[in-house]
């Protein structure tokens, strides 16, 4: 590991990529310490803690992990990437419904240029309306926390709050150009991790005695495994093809496999069903309703259960969505191959269907367990450490995409990578 880091630095092409990639996380980070206009942020401090907005409100600190902190500073970054990842999600969907999208994207590289268009378009409308309605909100719900008036502030901040989800796009954008990685899963990975200290802190506040800590190291380490060993996982569906002659050139008679991942959804049914049942907890949070507050908390057993539900609902939705059976029996029959044991046409597509409806059901119970899982931790330590099943899956991926990255780098240049795979075959 530490051999590969150092090849790494020597190549001046990856060392170049990872200074710049570092350069701006630097300039993300410090642009969460930049607040917005007006906003006074020792009264907004005040009214989120008094609200138990720190690590202790489900709602303000799930959003609050995905902006890396800014929204609790109410920085010009509050809004971070999310509107992006909103309107990329919509659009997606959208894909396997709507004819013209799905044909824009299977156009080479305008298609995807055009699709990334619009993608942005949407998340200037989506920013615009998710900053108006916050920055209102604000005004109307907490006094003292603005120092202008309430509809001025609404326009100047949405305005600000816009402007800074476009610039983290643009420093994506250049991420992924210049730097290692997707720019803007590197960002979201930098503000999920820049989060960790603190949650240490309130673990280290909160008196765990040995056999606690013990314990919270043992399912951190297993989280961290089970999430890599599932994000590599999947289920390869063996495809011959047959040989034919095309003048007397022979083609075919090879072998391959189709691979349906164990878990293709990503954290997208977390998201899903949090932003569902996260809607009447914000709701009975503004209107101060106790009976409201106490039955629609989000830690009470009935909701973590919904929760449970949800997330699995919503893998199987993603997977019929974006998985596509009959496509893929198409194009196995379309270049002349065949699943062993399996007859081309509606036999495949079925066969397909089957294999994908297992492996999602076991992507389901992963997805679900990874997200209860803190629950469980609150549940036998009493330590609410804050630390989220969705945030550990988003940094563990985007370090393994990091990490294979790096590793492509190292091995076109002839270097041994990150992980030792033996001696090649026939290696001299």
């Amino acid at each position: 590991m530490w051999k590969a880091l150092q090849n790494a630095i020597k190549i001046p092409e990856v060392r170049d990529r990872i200074i710049f990639t570092f350069l701006m996380l630097l300039v993300f980070r410090l642009g969460i310490y930049i607040p917005v206009p007006g906003v006074n942020i020792k009264v907004w401090g005040e009214a989120l803690a008094n609200q138990g907005g720190g690590l202790t409100s489900g709602v303000l600190s799930f959003y609050d992990v995905f902006t890396g902190g800014a929204f609790s500073r109410f920085s010009v970054f509050s809004m971070s990437v999310t509107p992006y990842i909103n309107a990329s999600i919509i659009l997606q969907l959208l894909a396997s419904v709507v004819p013209s999208l799905k044909k824009m994207l299977q156009e080479g590289e305008e298609g995807r240029k055009k699709y990334q268009r619009y993608t942005k378009y949407l998340t200037i409308g989506l920013a615009a309306l998710q900053s108006f309605v916050v920055s209102f909100g604000l005004s109307q719900s907490y006094q003292g926390v603005i120092a202008i008036n309430a509809w001025l502030f609404s326009i100047v901040s949405t305005i600000t709050l816009v402007a800074g989800t476009m610039f983290l796009l643009w420093i994506g954008d250049r991420i992924t150009e210049r730097g290692i990685g997707n720019g803007i899963s590197i960002m979201i990975f930098a503000g999920i991790v820049s989060r960790y200290p603190s949650y240490l802190r309130y673990a280290v506040l909160g008196n765990l005695n040995i056999l606690q800590w013990i314990f919270v190291a043992a399912v951190g380490m297993f989280m961290v495994v089970s999430i890599i060993y599932v994000q590599q996982a999947e289920r390869r569906i063996k495809v011959e093809y047959a040989t034919r002659m095309v003048g007397r050139r022979v083609y075919g008679g090879t072998s391959t496999y189709l691979p349906i991942k164990v878990n293709h959804s990503g954290v997208i049914p977390i998201i899903f069903a949090w932003a569902i049942i996260s809607i009447p907890e914000a709701i009975a949070q503004i209107t101060q309703a106790q009976w409201a507050v106490k039955a629609f908390n989000t830690s009470s057993p009935w909701m973590i259960i919904l929760y449970a539900v949800m997330i699995f609902f919503f893998t199987y939705f993603y997977s019929v969505v974006v998985i596509d059976p009959k496509d893929m029996a198409d194009n196995i029959k379309r270049y002349g191959g065949f699943i062993p044991g399996i007859r081309a046409g509606k036999p495949t597509e079925d066969y397909i269907t089957f294999v994908v409806n297992r492996v999602t059901f076991l992507g389901a119970i992963f997805l679900v367990g990874i997200s209860l899982l803190p629950y469980l931790i609150q549940g036998v330590t009493g330590a609410n450490l804050g630390i989220g099943g969705t945030s550990a899956l988003i940094a563990v991926g985007v370090a393994l995409d990091v990490a294979q990255q790096l590793e492509a780098h190292l091995i076109m240049r002839n270097y041994e990578g990150f992980v030792k795979k033996g001696k090649l075959a026939g290696r001299r």
